[in-house]
């Protein structure tokens, strides 16, 4: 059983887990612009609990993306920063993904779609299949429009995320809904084990966020004309 240290900043919510061979160590808190001066202190508190040093730890994973920028820079910064001070690999996780793993804890079944807010009026989505112990991208993920979002995905078995409160007219009635997540932190864990189990160590140099789009922000005149 390996000792694996991961982070994840991609959402508002800043989530670290540190697999052991014994019960995981879980530590969730506020992230945004808090993650970067917190997720360290965290990490050696987390640490510390379990007894372990940085030294112990096997791998490093880190929540890859789609997300909020500086918070996806900040996890793969702390990632790769440690990687390469303790010369261990780094495992990258699919940060929507993430919200799969955390639903189909909460009874979602195995065919999801995740559809996470990515402000300015769009969503990342992504369709996920649990099959064979693991989980399978049907469908990766992409940025949409709420409406072409709706329409795309036909009638989803499960969908899973922020999107569904954030646009809720948009996206339309759907029987299965799961907006809220139950412990990122432990998702998290779960899906750096996997990916660890899987051989998808990779070297720290490897270590870089996946965005999907580079839009920060609508302009000016933008939102004037969404305010009109």
């Amino acid at each position: 059983m390996p000792v694996l240290l991961a982070l994840d900043s991609s959402t508002e919510t800043m989530a670290l887990a540190l697999v052991t061979p014994g019960p995981a160590k879980l530590f969730e808190a506020a992230g945004g612009a808090q993650a970067s001066a917190r997720m360290l202190p965290e990490i050696k508190a987390l640490l510390a609990d379990a007894g372990l040093k940085l030294a112990d730890v096997d791998a490093i994973a880190y929540g890859q993306g789609p997300g909020a920028f500086t918070g996806l820079r900040t996890a793969c910064a702390v990632a790769q920063g440690l990687a390469f001070g303790l010369d261990k690999p780094v495992l990258a996780i699919d940060s929507l993904m993430l919200v799969a793993e955390d639903a189909r804890a909460q009874g979602a079944g195995d065919d999801v779609w995740v559809a996470m807010d990515a402000r300015i009026g769009e969503i990342y989505a992504a369709h996920y299949r649990w099959t064979d112990g693991g989980w399978q991208v049907d469908g990766a993920p992409a940025l949409y429009a709420p409406a072409a979002l709706a329409a795309h995905w036909g009638q989803p078995v499960a969908v899973a995320g922020t999107a569904l409160t954030e646009y809720a007219d948009a996206l339309g009635s759907l029987p299965h809904a799961w907006p809220q997540t139950r412990s990122r932190a432990a998702a998290l864990g779960a899906l750096a084990l996997a990916a660890w189990q899987r051989g998808e160590a990779r070297d720290a140099a490897e270590a870089v966020p996946v965005y999907v789009r580079d839009k920060v922000a609508l302009t000016t005149a933008e939102r004037e004309q969404a305010k009109a």
